[in-house]
């Protein structure tokens, strides 16, 4: 059977936060955009439900936010962690210079269908649903388009650029044969429900204790939760079983009580296995890749979702007068990733660095007590007005420009690296060996093109 044959100006393959606000962004402007997603629905559990203050704010600025937060939803104006049996505030998200000054909770197919639904008012937006990429479209050394399945047939969509914001196991970027640069990450993540009281802590909670770490996300009527574990220890915890699993959790955070045994089967279980990774180059002729197809982000934070959703707009910003006139060339490519690569870079040095204060979890299974220089660092002025803006704002946000020739408003960066200090001095408790490490990595980023 002969292939379909589709033609636009824009081909985004991934329908997940950078792929639907891109989408969305260039269809507003006119541009012809074909978004493909593999799945026949947005409906994923576990997956990054936070919408952090500075999508907010650009959700304003394309005139959503109101009935954007219309929508179900938690709203989480600070952050806390228990630390052996003493609570820490972290961050403080009531003083960022923004119109929402809370994170978002709303499960990502909402918002995804929220994104989607705005997006096909405009007759220059397609949404292709169960269209599966497989390969790209190539003439000569250049990207012209892409091979996806769709019900077991072939479609070849044709464009000016394609844009792969189809996540960390991308196909695009395999197919382009891009570098990946990985990063060790000594932890992943078990995510599993469990029902939630009105009496339970209301903002989210991370809990360490005992070897271990648990994140509690409300969601109203029941918590996600999380399990940091250690690297590839999977198999061993399901080798001792559920009662153990339940067990450990109910150890960890005592006001649970007989709410664990809500996890009664392994299937409730996912494993998130964390990475930390970027491409080299995120660009080549034809092709442009962002989001965690560029750059793979830890949970830490909460903040892929919305580096992702960054990485959307600075590509509108900077690539929709080349796309009106149908012809993108590869130094307007490499404008996204030089826009875009110095929050990426510090963002990760700063997960790497918590990753190793969370291994320290690791190796003390009894019980604990909070480090003396968390202590101390959490009484230092501002620091969780500091952290709440590093997480809810972040590294050189960005905003909807109207006219190409806009200049970016300029980011405020001192009070970017001071909230990653602290966030790097909380995670880690700042012991000289784990902040000498970080150092390293801040050097290596200055003296080579990567980590």
């Amino acid at each position: 059977m002969a292939p379909e044959i589709l033609q636009t100006t824009c081909c985004v393959v991934g329908g997940g936060p950078a792929g639907m606000m891109l989408g969305y962004l260039l269809a507003r402007t006119g541009v012809q955009v074909t978004v493909l997603e593999k799945h026949r629905d947005f409906f994923r559990d576990f997956r990054g439900d936070t919408v952090h203050p500075s999508t907010l704010e650009v959700l304003k600025e394309l005139g959503l936010l109101k009935e954007f937060l219309d929508l179900p939803h938690e709203e989480v104006t600070s952050l806390g962690v228990i630390i052996g049996d003493s609570f820490f505030d972290v961050a403080d998200f009531r003083h960022v210079p923004v119109t929402c000054k809370f994170v978002a909770l709303m499960p990502q197919w909402d918002f995804l269908n929220f994104l989607s639904d705005h997006a096909k008012r405009f007759p220059s937006f397609q949404l292709l649903m169960e269209h599966e990429a497989t390969d790209l479209i190539r003439e000569g050394a250049r990207i012209t388009g892409v091979v996806a399945q769709h019900e077991g047939q072939a479609v070849r969509v044709h464009a000016d650029l394609v844009v792969g914001c189809d996540g960390r196991h991308s196909i695009t970027r395999r197919a382009a044969g891009m570098h990946i640069i990985e990063h060790g990450v000594p932890v992943d993540v078990l995510w599993f429900r469990i029902s939630r009281k009105p009496d339970d802590p209301a903002q989210v909670l991370g809990n360490a204790n005992y070897g271990k770490a648990l994140i509690l996300i409300n969601r109203s009527d029941y918590f996600q939760a999380g399990l940091i574990i250690a690297k590839g220890s999977y198999d061993e915890i399901r080798a001792h079983g559920l009662d153990a699993f339940r067990a450990g959790i109910r150890k960890l955070a005592p006001y649970l009580g007989d709410r664990v045994n809500e996890v009664h089967d392994w299937e409730q279980v996912k494993i998130l296995t964390v990475q930390i990774n970027r491409l080299r180059r995120w660009y080549r002729a034809g092709l442009l890749c962002i989001g965690d197809a560029a750059h793979a982000m830890s949970p830490v934070g909460g903040v892929g979702i919305n580096l992702a959703i960054q990485d959307a707009i600075a590509t509108s910003n900077l690539l929709t007068e080349s796309l009106r006139e149908r012809r993108v060339p590869e130094a307007a490519l490499a404008a996204v990733q030089k826009r875009r690569e110095l929050p990426t870079r510090v963002t990760q040095a700063i997960q790497i660095f918590a990753h190793r204060g969370l291994a320290r979890l690791f190796e003390n299974p009894g019980p604990i007590q909070a480090p003396w220089q968390v202590k101390s660092a959490s009484r230092i002025p501002g620091i969780h007005r500091a952290i709440g803006y590093g997480v809810g704002i972040g590294m050189r946000p960005e905003h909807v420009r109207e006219k190409a020739w806009t200049r970016p408003r300029r980011p405020r960066l001192a009070t970017a690296v001071f909230a990653g200090i602290g966030i790097a001095i909380l995670a880690a408790g700042f012991s000289w060996k784990a902040w000498k490490a970080c150092c390293q990595v801040t050097q290596g980023n200055k003296q080579a093109p990567a980590l």
